[in-house]
């Protein structure tokens, strides 16, 4: 769940700031990325935890309601996953995420095997275990799925957990801590790990990278910036959905810039991401 306060700025270490507004809406990585490609177009299937609290309630609605499959989803005795979300008037934000339920999605049951195996794209976050992540890009890998992770929140990899990528999807903090350099546009040192990457470059768009020689540069669309909280769910559920339906990944990238770009005009996380239509219509321009 997403408890967002809105404030002139963000408050610095130690100091108190007045806000301005509060709101309270469903949220977390997997299942924004999840209701992003469902509304984005794709039937998609969601596989993680809820807590067994009235806010576990309310994500497993939410969820459902947007067309989401949460047949296999899970419900953990104990809290829900909890982000404190501060955004400013600039639109910037500042995130503490406490994963509840999350911490329980461990071991992926038979049926949960199937779901990978029949799609045609599994979409992995780290908001959960890595040892679920790892298990479910080599299922992935073993059915012949194709892999996507979006390597967020930013931490230490195992290794050989990125040999089961397909494709990599970072902002220029999770690059640098995978990398482990300085030089977060070092798109050299992400495809020695990975054969495809998109690094996500905030108001300038994204970045495209494979090991057959492309490397372009995919600018940002235009538009009023509200917030900016859920727009690289927006990007990456969108860009899993163009890639299932066969878009080739730099047209795919540039259909997840028009979804991202059209997330950051409403305040909030999951009830800000953008419809099919809204995408298509910010895409054609």
């Amino acid at each position: 769940m997403d408890l967002v306060g809105l404030a002139p700025r963000l408050p610095r270490p130690g100091e108190t700031v007045l806000g301005d507004d509060f709101v309270m809406t469903p949220g977390g990585k997997g299942a924004n990325q999840a209701i992003a490609a469902a509304r984005a177009g794709g039937a998609t299937t969601f596989l993680g935890a809820i807590g067994s609290d009235s806010f576990g309630v309310t994500l497993g609605s939410r969820l459902a309601a947007t067309g989401v499959d949460t047949t296999h989803l899970r419900t953990s005795y104990g809290p829900s996953g909890v982000a404190v979300i501060m955004v400013d008037r600039a639109g910037e934000n500042a995130i503490l995420v406490s994963p509840g339920a999350n911490r329980t999605f461990l071991g992926l049951s038979d049926e949960e095997r199937a779901c990978i195996a029949d799609a045609d794209v599994l979409l992995c976050q780290q908001e959960i275990p890595l040892a679920t992540v790892a298990e479910a890009l080599t299922a992935a890998r073993a059915a012949g799925t194709r892999t996507v992770l979006n390597a967020a929140p930013a931490m230490e990899l195992p290794p050989g957990l990125l040999e089961q990528v397909d494709l990599l999807v970072v902002n220029e903090t999770e690059a640098r801590a995978i990398t482990g350099g300085e030089d977060a546009s070092d798109m050299a040192a992400l495809l020695a790990l990975v054969p495809r990457v998109v690094l996500t470059l905030s108001g300038a768009g994204s970045r495209y990278a494979d090991r057959d020689g492309q490397d372009v540069q995919v600018p940002a669309f235009a538009v009023e910036v509200a917030d900016t909280t859920a727009a690289g769910d927006a990007f990456t559920g969108a860009l899993a959905v163009a890639w299932a339906e066969g878009r080739d990944l730099l047209d795919a990238v540039r259909w997840a810039n028009a979804a991202g770009a059209a997330s950051v005009r409403k305040i909030g996380a999951s009830n800000a991401l953008p419809d099919r239509a809204e995408i298509e219509a910010l895409f054609e321009g």
